[in-house]
């Protein structure tokens, strides 16, 4: 499984704007094969940071997820409301399961 951390902080005049690019990214995301779960979040200590965590079935879901146009639309519009970001970091994780 691959786990994706990331965050952006956005410009306080666009949080909204930006809440809003990031639930649709997130809404379509979760449609498309290999996505397991995909999240955003608001940081409970900066409200202009927002946290998305991802889970992707294959390396070869997310190579494909990136390819999406309207992945790239997503990078391109948070970015231009962010002071700091966007910032990701992928993981190959194995879930652990207690007894």
């Amino acid at each position: 499984m691959i786990l994706i951390l990331g965050s952006v902080t956005v410009r306080e005049d666009s949080q909204i704007e930006a809440l809003r690019h990031s639930q649709a990214h997130v809404s379509r995301s979760r449609a498309e094969p290999g996505c397991l779960s995909h999240e955003v979040t608001i940081d409970a200590e900066n409200p202009n940071r927002l946290l998305f965590v991802e889970r992707w079935n294959t390396m070869e879901d997310l190579e494909r997820h990136f390819q999406v146009q309207e992945s790239s639309d997503f990078v391109a519009a948070i970015a231009l409301l962010a002071t700091v970001g966007p910032d990701m970091q992928l993981y190959e994780s194995t879930e652990i399961r207690k007894h």
